[in-house]
């Protein structure tokens, strides 16, 4: 797929931290309950940390108890992008930032019933936190 925001991988490794890099440009997960979003309440827009694309907002941020920051819901479609994950002999559903194809975490069906029963489990380095810009 094509992308918008397109760098060489030495570009990516200037702008983003060692961990950033791991997660977003070659699919890492963070360890579980370590992630700066995990147990955070302020309200505001989550960003793809790579190319500040808006994801999700506070307003669909539920405590899952997973580990990592969980959202019942996108903020606009289309914004995401969902791949079918092999990886590691499961069958998951990756999240990728639609904009610079940034490995995000997965979604499941698992998430509050009342709302869309999703649960997009996202890794906090792959987010930045925008409090200004609540949606």
């Amino acid at each position: 797929m094509s992308y918008k925001v397109t760098k060489s991988e030495t570009e990516w490794r200037k702008q983003l931290t060692p961990e950033q890099y791991a997660v977003l440009r070659q699919h890492g997960t963070e360890r579980a309950f370590t992630g700066a979003y995990v147990h955070t309440k302020t309200d505001g827009t989550y960003l793809c940390a790579a190319c500040e694309q808006p994801l999700f907002s506070s307003q669909t941020k539920f405590d899952s108890g997973s580990g990592w920051p969980s959202f019942w819901d996108v903020v606009e479609k289309g914004h995401v992008e969902l791949r079918t994950d092999l990886s590691y002999g499961m069958k998951r559903v990756e999240v990728l930032c639609a904009n610079c194809g940034s490995h995000l975490g997965h979604v499941f069906d698992d998430g509050p019933r009342d709302k869309t029963g999703l649960r997009y489990c996202i890794n906090s380095v792959s987010l930045k936190l925008d409090p200004d810009n609540a949606k």
